[in-house]
């Protein structure tokens, strides 16, 4: 690789141009033709000199204190409002993001305390090389990982069902973990390769016994009866007394109360269906349907701002076909305000944690157990994600598998902005296109938009706790306007009570017969 040298005098006067020019680093560079990186390092040199270069950035020359002010400052802030930030303090975002690195690292000074001992350009050859062997050494573990798996999955062609307590044989426990220890040898990590069979890394564990595959024990194991069970005789009391005439047509539930009002007691209800179900006797009967058992989502209520959020990922299209923008979106379900959002042009959970943290923060809502409700996409349950929400004392709630009722708020939102008189139906040009949409839609819907759920009050209003004083003023004119005119009221005036707390999958209370 060939470098071309340049004089000091040029340096200086590149850096010059560069401290005039409204450009952004990364433009200036493409526009002169000189790498990134190297128009860094010159800037490093000069400083790190002492020369006089005219405006150089006086940001390198901010205390401590200042940088760690900027990056409070910063931590709550979207990627539109970080570039107006910027902007504004003549700073770049990516001395934002160094500065913050510099922060959670525990050394927030950048003053240089050694001295160079290689030169930029070897330095940046140096780094380069290290890329590319670890860029090389990547590429190589993960095209040995696909092959092996590849191989385990051609030996392996139906994954085992994963149920908890079922049981496997001596010589297929020892087929499978042969099978993933020649993938391990391979190049492959044991947790993917016991994925390929259906097993967990815990399972296989557990298997090894002193370096060796054990059998399973509870087929052999000897068990004392419990002091509790029922004797032979009684259990064939309780089938006499199923089968006799009077009792044919009727279930447990009603033949225990009946021999309980005769003064018998032969064994408990739960006990008759039983003894029926081991005896092949229980099974329905009758034209009705048998019940089906529905498992009922998790509910939750919200008494005040920032104790429930709803949060999920929808499409933003563009201008191309086929190609989209994903919007991610957080909603405080009390207010209905939108606390976090942001547009990408991926799907990931890196991502979607980046957005709780920083609407953690704005919120203020740090280790205060908030519950973030999603459904159960790829994002949502990523391991970045949980442990995201862990660090952050978020509680984790999920919409049940396969019901998408179950988050209502998020998709109502965004039905509103799908909905909106300025919808570009075209699609969007540009990523900052989308960006830029949606963040005046996010303003005009907390500020602006009275939302009808919210008995018609702004979802910032309500989330700052002065709906209850608005909604109190309207009551109390709709009163005067009907004592004015009492005989244009034939009912009572428009209910004005704040609505109260609100109920995620609110539990349905059946009333007493």
């Amino acid at each position: 690789m060939n470098y071309q040298r340049h004089s000091v005098q040029f340096k200086e006067a590149i850096l010059n141009k560069l401290s005039q020019s409204d450009l952004s680093v990364r433009q200036f560079a493409e526009q002169e033709g000189i790498k990134l990186s190297t128009l860094y390092s010159w800037q490093k040199q000069f400083n790190t000199s002492g020369l006089n270069v005219s405006k150089v950035s006086s940001s390198d020359k901010w205390s401590s204190e200042e940088k760690f002010s900027v990056v409070l400052e910063t931590a709550s802030l979207s990627a539109v409002e970080l570039s107006e930030y910027c902007r504004a303090k003549g700073l770049y975002p990516e001395q934002v993001n160094e500065w913050k690195q510099a922060c959670i690292a525990g050394n927030p000074s950048t003053t240089l305390t050694r001295k160079a001992k290689i030169t930029p350009e070897e330095k940046t050859d140096k780094k380069r090389i290290n890329e590319l062997e670890r860029e090389l050494r990547r590429k190589d573990k993960a095209l040995a990982e696909a092959a092996a798996l590849l191989v385990l999955g051609k030996k392996f062609r139906c994954l085992l069902e994963r149920k908890r307590g079922r049981l496997i044989s001596l010589t297929d426990r020892q087929k499978y973990a042969q099978w993933v220890s020649t993938a391990v040898a391979s190049g492959t990590r044991q947790d993917k390769a016991c994925d390929v069979i259906g097993l967990s890394t815990r399972t296989l564990q557990r298997w090894r016994i002193d370096g060796e595959i054990g059998a399973d024990k509870r087929p052999t194991v000897t068990r004392p009866e419990p002091g509790n069970k029922l004797s032979q005789d009684e259990k064939q009391a309780v089938i006499d007394v199923c089968n006799r005439e009077e009792f044919a047509s009727l279930p447990p539930s009603q033949i225990v109360p009946i021999l309980a009002d005769r003064g018998e007691y032969i064994a408990s209800e739960s006990s008759f269906y039983r003894i029926l179900h081991a005896e092949n006797m229980l099974h329905h009967r009758g034209k009705a349907k048998p019940r089906n058992v529905h498992q009922k989502p998790t509910s939750y209520t919200a008494k005040k701002a920032n104790e429930v959020w709803s949060w999920d990922i929808s499409y933003l299209p563009t201008t191309v076909i086929g190609k989209h923008y994903y919007l991610y979106m957080i909603e405080d379900i009390y207010s209905r305000k939108i606390v976090g959002w942001e547009v990408h042009d991926s799907e990931t959970g890196e991502q979607a944690a980046a957005l709780l943290e920083r609407t953690v923060w704005s919120e203020k809502c740090l280790k205060k157990d908030v519950v973030l409700h999603s459904d159960n996409g790829a994002p949502m349950k990523s391991l970045t994600m949980r442990a995201k929400m862990y660090d952050l004392g978020v509680v984790t709630s999920r919409s049940r598998p396969r019901v998408s009722n179950d988050n209502p708020y998020s998709e109502s939102l965004f039905r509103t902005v799908k909905y909106h008189p300025r919808w570009p139906s075209e699609g969007f040009k540009s990523l900052e296109a989308a960006r830029k949409w949606v963040n005046e839609f996010v303003y005009w819907y907390n500020n602006e938009h009275r939302h009808s759920r919210i008995k018609f009050v702004t979802p910032n209003q309500r989330h700052d706790g002065l709906d209850v004083g608005i909604l109190a003023k309207r009551k109390a004119l709709y009163q005067t306007k009907r004592n004015e005119h009492p005989e244009r009221w034939s009912k009572e005036e428009r209910n004005w009570q704040p609505i109260g707390a609100v109920e995620l999958n609110p539990e349905q209370h059946k009333e007493a017969a």
